[in-house]
């Protein structure tokens, strides 16, 4: 089993920055590739972005490609979600999720087998 915790959500005008902390316990983090999704109000959770166990391998949704950059730290069991340049469409609540196995450059949540309880993100025009 892995717990995940999100952390670091908030109000922020656009244009505007904020960084999201996931933090595992549980069974080894390590081994672990980790995603962020997201849903907004009235609409699907969509994918985010995610990052290999080792972190030497990452992959972005394109409407954050260049906007928000995912990292982890395998020592400290957390993995981060460095989020600039916000845009109101920004505004959803923000899910870590751990999946295991060989990693690939994928958006599908059926890969992902242990999820956070979410933070909120909103971003004001």
């Amino acid at each position: 089993q892995v717990q995940l915790v999100e952390s670091g959500g908030g109000l922020v005008q656009a244009g505007g920055s904020l960084r999201l902390s996931c933090a595992a316990s549980g069974r080894s983090f390590s081994s672990y590739a980790m995603g962020w999704f997201r849903q907004a109000p009235g609409k699907e959770r969509e994918f985010v972005a995610d990052i290999s166990w080792s972190g030497g391998s990452t992959y972005y949704a394109d409407s954050v490609k260049g906007r928000f950059t995912i990292s982890r730290d395998n020592a400290k069991n957390t993995v981060y979600l460095q989020m600039n340049s916000l845009k109101p469409e920004d505004t959803a609540v923000y899910y870590c999720a751990a999946r295991g196995g060989r990693w690939y450059p994928s958006q599908q949540e059926y890969l992902y087998d242990y999820w956070g309880q979410g933070t909120q993100v909103t971003v004001s025009s």
